[in-house]
């Protein structure tokens, strides 16, 4: 004869609780192990320095340079690309964390960029990126 089924309304803790108790030692023994991270706060009396201007090297279509000090706040003049490479690596010379950004125009062919981008590169040039004007609409 058949016995009928019962169902079982326990459940069993002891193996969680055995779990539980192992996370909590290896927690434990772990914590004092660990390096906290220091980090450095900006204080109120500290004053940020004033960010530079970066120098503006615009590419023409026609692929003559020319540079722009924006810090200085002079006209743009006709470099050539030897010329470009000793204005700018004297000039951050005196101020060595000052971007250098070139400038194209749309017709511009991307060579051409290219080949400015490499020539201010290897020549130690620091901080060089492209300028990128959103379109307004």
């Amino acid at each position: 004869m058949r016995r009928p089924r019962k169902a079982i309304n326990q459940i069993n803790v002891v193996p969680y609780i055995d779990v539980m108790l192992v996370l909590l030692v290896i927690f434990m023994v772990t914590a004092p192990l660990i390096n906290p991270g220091e980090i450095e706060l900006p204080s109120v009396g500290r004053s940020l320095p004033a960010p530079t201007q970066p120098l503006k090297v615009t590419l023409g279509t026609d692929g003559t340079l020319s540079l722009q000090d924006q810090q200085a706040g002079g006209a743009a003049a006709a470099v050539s690309r030897d010329e470009l490479v000793a204005r700018v690596r004297a000039k951050q010379a005196k101020t060595p964390n000052q971007p250098v950004v070139i400038e194209a125009g749309k017709d511009a062919r991307y060579q051409e960029v290219l080949d400015v981008l490499d020539l201010l590169q290897r020549n130690d040039v620091k901080k060089v990126g492209l300028l990128a004007r959103s379109q307004a609409k």
